[in-house]
């Protein structure tokens, strides 16, 4: 099969996916307009608690085609945890996404909660400096299988981008910033060494 017409069928997958928009091939230069805004978007502090690591789009950046794509409400997020909260290389917190879980973790004493985030032990907050010793907040990448089964794709993966990433690709698709519209990115390679 052609490349040409590989990507076709994975814009078909993406498609099929409820809640998504428009989609748009990202070129080099998009790439690279994006790594450095990631880079940004690192070094900025997040929800008041850290600094970022979008392992994600990183991960997206380095596969031979990516799409940018614009999703609604409807849009199904990937199984979390889809926000880590790391510090001194351990997990330390998460995003819930399940009400049940949420309400019995909201009933340990040492479990702070923030919205749907998830920090194990407030013990960390008083132990950690701020400007010195953050917490890192990982958007991890994840997987897409509905992609990867589309034949000689690899390494299908989907990734949320920072807002200026977000705001750059929906720059790029015409889009206005419209409340409840957000982007995701997908990349996949052509060949991998793994057994389908």
């Amino acid at each position: 099969m052609q490349r040409d017409e590989i990507i076709e069928q994975v814009i078909c997958c993406i498609k099929n996916m409820s809640g998504v928009g428009d989609i748009l091939v990202l070129t080099d230069q998009d790439r690279e307009i994006i790594r450095e805004l990631e880079k940004k978007a690192d070094q900025m502090t997040l929800m008041g608690l850290g600094i970022g690591d979008n392992k994600g789009v990183k991960q997206v950046l380095e596969n031979d085609v990516i799409f940018a794509f614009t999703t609604d409400m409807n849009f199904k997020w990937p199984p979390g945890p889809n926000v880590i909260l790391m510090h001194h290389g351990c997990v330390v917190g998460e995003d819930v996404d399940d009400e049940q879980k949420l309400k019995e973790l909201k009933n340990c004493k040492t479990n702070l909660i923030i919205g749907n985030i998830v920090l194990f032990d407030t013990g960390v907050l008083k132990k950690m400096d701020g400007k010195k010793d953050p917490l890192i907040i990982v958007m991890p990448p994840k997987p897409c299988p509905e992609v990867d089964d589309v034949p000689e794709v690899c390494n299908a993966t989907l990734a949320s981008p920072s807002p200026p990433s977000d705001e750059y690709m929906k720059e790029r698709m015409g889009l206005k910033n419209i409340h409840g519209t957000g982007t995701f990115m997908l990349g996949f390679d052509f060949e991998c060494g793994c057994d389908k």
